[in-house]
């Protein structure tokens, strides 16, 4: 029931805002509904943490060998709780923000949430698609509606991408399902499939390229700097905090487990090789950028592309770092575009050289945004670190890798050229002298100091002591990778 709840209260108070024609009423009836479903989930991981309670089954489409099948595993309930989290904070800090048919722009919000708790959630095959595509086509419209100048162009590649990466997966699921021994999209049928090492290999493209495209993978990437610069700050920290995680999540859920032979024969090694070619150039690029929304959307792609090499390592170590640096990284984005929304609200740009000295005028802001800029760069005692150490650890000790004297090193070098451009971004904003439009600069306000302080909150808390998401996550990961079990092909 809980698994239920978390999709039906912000399904249902989407639909609900459709009909507010008050600004301040949908505003307030999505931060209501966002609350009590980050209640719920907290009730889900406490109180009433029974198996039988955080699960929900039904038929759906039986002709299709399809049903309602819902739980939360410890991934699941990693990344809702990421999903809960995420959606007040983004209204919170974004609540002196006006829009057009502010009713539909919430309620779009919300049914985007819906979607991303459905993937994250659904342990059905036909479910998960289902969920996939409601996360992703809010998102179109708020996008072309509410976006910047150039918002049509972004949104038509971002449409483009995605909607071509979701043909592929869907083509392979239906695939799938028609190998599976009972006809069904249930995930344990998939987990049983008996597929030969030929098919896995070409169904492993189809699935791989569909999550590449959302995490985003080089060369899969370029829809994603233009479609955060041109959405609306509160709809890029969506994209960027929770959207990109259903990629990273999917090749955990859905394509290690199912396709075993084609994770290990790619993904270790042709994968691998891409992925840390993306990184450096996400890095070098991130360093150019004088558009803090670029900056940091070109950051992204490097930290997200450790965790696919950390997935295809296929250690314990390093999928449960995988775990529970996608929470994290969830946090510190956000905490960056909250920092990028105020500046843009305050001071109407968002270049780096327009801006400085607000370390004069805003300490507040600048000692929180330097906390959480460190995490960004995964200094110890904040939660980055820990799953940065945990991923670097779990390739370098991988019982498949043959390349990690190679990933390793590269993978390093990203790390200190992130050091480099967030230092950068930080200096360029803080630092140096007032100028003409920084002098007359304030300090944020009550909201924005909840919001930020409640992120550097959770980022020395998971920092200092992990060990909750460490249990969390620690039987999912063995389930995993029993299913994956890839050391039988070294034995071949």
């Amino acid at each position: 029931m809980i698994a239920l709840l978390l999709i039906l209260i912000p399904l249902l108070s989407g639909l609900a805002a459709f009909f507010l024609r008050k600004e301040n009423a949908a505003r307030l009836l999505a931060l209501l509904a966002s609350f009590v479903t980050l209640a719920v989930s907290l009730l889900g991981l406490t109180v009433l943490n029974n198996a039988d309670l955080l699960q929900y089954k039904t038929d759906w489409l039986p002709g299709l060998g399809s049903s309602f099948s819902v739980k939360l595993d410890g991934m699941g309930q990693l990344l809702s709780l990421l999903t809960v989290i995420t959606f007040p904070l983004i209204y919170i800090s974004t609540w002196q923000r006006e829009y057009k048919n502010a009713h539909n722009f919430f309620a779009l919000m919300q049914l985007s949430q819906a979607g991303l708790m459905g993937v994250f959630l659904a342990m059905d095959a036909l479910l998960f698609y289902f969920f996939w595509e409601l996360a992703l086509i809010p998102v179109y419209f708020l996008c072309s509606i509410w976006g910047a100048e150039r918002r049509i162009a972004a949104t038509f590649k971002f449409f483009i991408y995605t909607f071509f990466g979701s043909v592929l997966m869907l083509v392979g699921l239906i695939y799938l399902q028609g190998q599976t021994a009972d006809n069904s999209f249930d995930i344990n049928s998939f987990y049983s499939i008996a597929l030969s090492n030929k098919t896995q290999n070409w169904v492993f493209w189809l699935m791989f390229v569909a999550f590449a495209i959302k995490i985003p993978v080089f060369p899969f990437h370029s829809w994603q700097p233009d479609t955060y610069e041109q959405a609306p700050t509160a709809v890029t920290m969506v994209l960027s905090a929770v959207m990109v995680k259903m990629g990273v999540f999917a090749l955990l859920r859905w394509l290690l487990p199912v396709l075993p032979f084609g994770s290990f024969a790619y993904g270790e090694k042709m994968v691998t090789m891409w992925v840390v070619a993306g990184m450096i150039y996400a890095s070098l690029l991130a360093m150019r950028q004088d558009d803090m929304k670029r900056l940091v959307a070109y950051s992204s792609i490097a930290h997200l592309g450790l965790m696919v090499i950390a997935v295809f390592a296929e250690s314990e170590i390093a999928v449960q770092g995988v775990m529970i640096q996608m929470f994290n990284h969830g946090i510190n984005i956000l905490g960056l575009w909250v920092i990028v929304e105020i500046l843009e609200r305050k001071y109407n740009t968002r270049k780096l050289s327009e801006l400085g000295g607000l370390a004069q005028k805003a300490p507040v802001m600048a000692m929180l945004f330097g906390i959480i800029a460190l995490a960004n760069i995964a200094l110890p005692l904040t939660n980055a670190f820990v799953g940065e150490f945990m991923m670097f650890t779990g390739i370098f000790t991988s019982a498949i890798s043959e390349y990690e004297y190679f990933t390793v090193p590269a993978a390093g070098i990203c790390i200190i050229l992130g050091a480099v451009y967030t230092l950068r971004m930080v200096q360029k904003v803080i630092y140096g002298d007032l100028n003409a439009l920084t002098a007359n600069g304030t300090d944020i306000g009550l909201n924005e100091k909840l919001v930020l302080g409640i992120i550097v909150i959770l980022i020395v808390w998971a920092g200092v002591y992990p060990q909750p998401f460490l249990a969390l996550t620690k039987d999912t990961t063995n389930f995993i990778l029993n299913e994956s079990d890839v050391i039988q092909f070294l034995k071949k």
